[in-house]
């Protein structure tokens, strides 16, 4: 971006290239369907030539700008060349706007800060970005330094009042983020919270990826996810967040990708897998399935999106059920979740993350006879 954008024109610009609401995202469907042979490639360029420049600031992730550009031109690669010159370019632009990152990061551990969201997190911060180098440049310095970084994010970190908090345990609000909240809090979910990291750092020991630490950070991430984990007589769940002195919320919440028991248990069974935690995985797709079996937790999804709705727990169920024990278990719930898809209004927004670009991605891939033709879901580490 120049110097001189209005403010207004900035804000058009960050739209346009937001993955998650933006029309980048609304490429992710067009590229789908161009693979599928159900889409052409000319509304797949279409899409993508009216993005504009691209911004690679300290504002840049996985979900937004460079980053998100190079994420969705590697979905539309595939195996072939499509796209090589411009994946060549943005590859370095990641790489460096990485290495940037990783230094701000490390410097904050050394002075002994507590951490933020726009630093580690999925939708913002350093996970998201490893995300995109495991597809990218998987055996890269760059790949290692962000685990390197997650391993080190785990290590238990003092905190001004003399007390040794969780190495994630941020400064600010759960919600307003720009905003200190007294004593901070620990974030459980996907989307923001430390689950983002242990997904990754398990996704990156099944490609073959480790680094020093490695188990062992993924060890301390889980046995804090069993220190505040509930169970009921509606199955388990987790609250969002944790305070010095409260966890919230105190019962099942909406089943969702971003904070809900869906994505914490599609989480926990990729950690298991990549530790070989037998009891572990059993303990994450039995969550699953006393979610999908409880009418109570499915009546709060009342959207088709990703984020919150029943689009992003119909993904997490394929996902769960390539991994299961028993697949069928899983994949014979899809009728009813289509059921209840079919039942909400389309969503207003046009967008990936919340709108009806995402919540098609979901839909179209629902069957299953009909295996998932890309792994557009990498972005919200579920493959």
């Amino acid at each position: 971006m120049t110097a001189a954008a209005s403010p207004t024109t900035e804000k058009d610009i960050a739209t346009r290239q937001s993955l998650a609401h933006g029309p980048l995202g609304v490429a992710l469907l067009h590229i789908e369907r161009a693979h599928r042979g159900t889409g052409s490639w000319q509304a797949v360029h279409r899409q993508l030539a009216a993005i504009g420049p691209l911004i690679d600031s300290n504002e840049a992730n996985l979900f937004l700008g460079a980053p998100a550009m190079a994420y969705t031109l590697h979905l539309a690669a595939a195996d072939s060349d499509r796209y090589a010159n411009a994946l060549h370019t943005l590859d370095a632009i990641v790489a460096a706007h990485t290495r940037r990152r990783l230094s701000a990061a490390h410097t904050r551990i050394d002075q002994g800060k507590p951490t933020s969201f726009a630093e580690y997190d999925l939708l913002r911060g350093l996970t998201g970005l490893g995300a995109l180098l495991l597809r990218r440049a998987p055996d890269s310095h760059e790949m290692r330094g962000v685990l390197e970084y997650l391993v080190r994010l785990t290590e238990p970190l003092p905190s001004s009042d003399g007390q040794v908090m969780p190495g994630w345990w941020v400064w600010h609000a759960p919600v307003h983020l720009g905003a200190p909240t007294p004593g901070g809090h620990a974030n459980a979910g996907l989307a923001h919270g430390i689950t983002g990291p242990l997904t990754l750092l398990a996704l990156a020991k099944r490609h073959g990826i480790t680094v020093h630490g490695h188990e062992e950070a993924m060890a301390r991430i889980c046995r804090w996810l069993d220190r505040i984990r509930h169970s009921d007589h509606h199955g388990t769940f987790w609250p969002r967040w944790v305070t010095k002195t409260t966890a919230v919320p105190t019962k099942p919440t909406t089943p969702s990708w971003c904070y809900g028991a869906p994505g914490l248990a599609r989480a926990q069974q990729l950690a298991a897998i990549a530790l070989d935690d037998v009891d572990r995985k059993r303990m994450a797709e039995r969550t699953l399935l006393y979610c999908l079996a409880d009418p109570q937790q499915l009546n709060q999804l009342t959207n088709r999106g990703l984020c919150h709705g029943v689009g992003g727990l119909i993904r997490i169920v394929q996902r769960v059920a390539q991994d299961a024990e028993d697949p069928s278990t899983f994949i014979d719930r899809l009728p009813q979740l289509n059921e209840r898809f079919l039942s909400l209004g389309p969503s207003a927004e046009t967008g990936f993350l919340e709108g009806a670009a995402g919540a098609v991605l979901s839909f179209q891939s629902a069957y299953a006879a009909e295996a998932p033709v890309s792994d557009w879901d990498a972005c919200l580490l579920l493959i």
